[in-house]
């Protein structure tokens, strides 16, 4: 496992989507003592919004929600080709409902009420997979990344890029159709613990630089600045 990805599996960010206060409350408790990063929403709107914001490593969805049900949260989520594991929590038992959720895009399944051990155990599992396909190579339509070899490739031909901009890429193509901040950037690329002083200017620059290489010679853009909000790679919808 590469740097950045074990950097971002050491301080998990997870997303906790449960209308029951009590249980949302609770499991984001247990969940923040295991040094995890957790923020919650309480219903499918506010899920979506925060998803639209911000990207994290793994969604514990609910089912059942107000507002707009879970299963309508993974299905947008999929569609914006946002692949973080999701575990979907419900009450329906029924192995239909299983299979629905499955297919739709879940990574696993725990049914209501359930032990915070069991909840905990599936979400270090769903964690230990790699972020996106089964082996070393990251890709996002025509642009794949070896992440052993530290070598892009776009449309069969080699992109050439420093080392800086490989890891920058790499960590995009992990989150890829989510919203990457300047912040996650300097914690998590260039490792900066503080804010004393900024890289707003120095990262905005190398993705400049590494947008001008990814997406030359009237390739389809892949790399997309969201202005106040940060960077996002993935292609645009239909």
């Amino acid at each position: 496992m590469t740097e950045v990805a074990s950097e971002i599996l050491s301080s998990p960010r997870l997303l906790l989507v449960e209308d029951e206060t009590k249980t949302r409350e609770s499991v984001a408790e247990g969940l923040r003592l295991e040094g995890w990063t957790v923020t919650t929403a309480a219903d499918g709107g506010e899920a979506s919004g925060v998803l639209e914001r911000e990207a994290f490593d793994l969604i514990v969805l609910d089912w059942m929600l107000p507002d707009r049900d879970g299963l309508a949260v993974l299905r947008e989520t999929r569609v914006r080709g946002v692949q973080t594991p999701v575990l979907m929590l419900t009450a329906r038992g029924a192995v239909d409902d299983r299979v629905l959720g499955l297919e739709t895009g879940a990574d696993d399944y725990l049914a209501k009420p359930f032990a915070f051990v069991e909840l905990l155990a599936r979400c270090r599992a769903l964690l230990r997979r790699p972020v996106l396909g089964t082996g070393p190579v990251l890709r996002c339509g025509d642009l794949q990344l070896d992440t052993r070899a530290r070598v892009a490739v776009r449309a069969g031909g080699e992109i050439p890029l420093t080392p800086r901009e490989v890891d920058v890429l790499e960590y995009l193509l992990r989150y890829q159709g989510q919203i990457v901040t300047r912040e996650m950037l300097e914690r998590d690329v260039w490792k900066q613990t503080h804010r004393f002083t900024s890289l707003d200017n120095v990262i905005d620059v190398q993705l400049m630089r590494l947008r001008k290489k990814v997406d030359a010679d009237g390739a389809e853009k892949l790399i997309h600045t969201l202005r106040g909000l940060g960077y996002r790679l993935g292609k645009e919808p239909a």
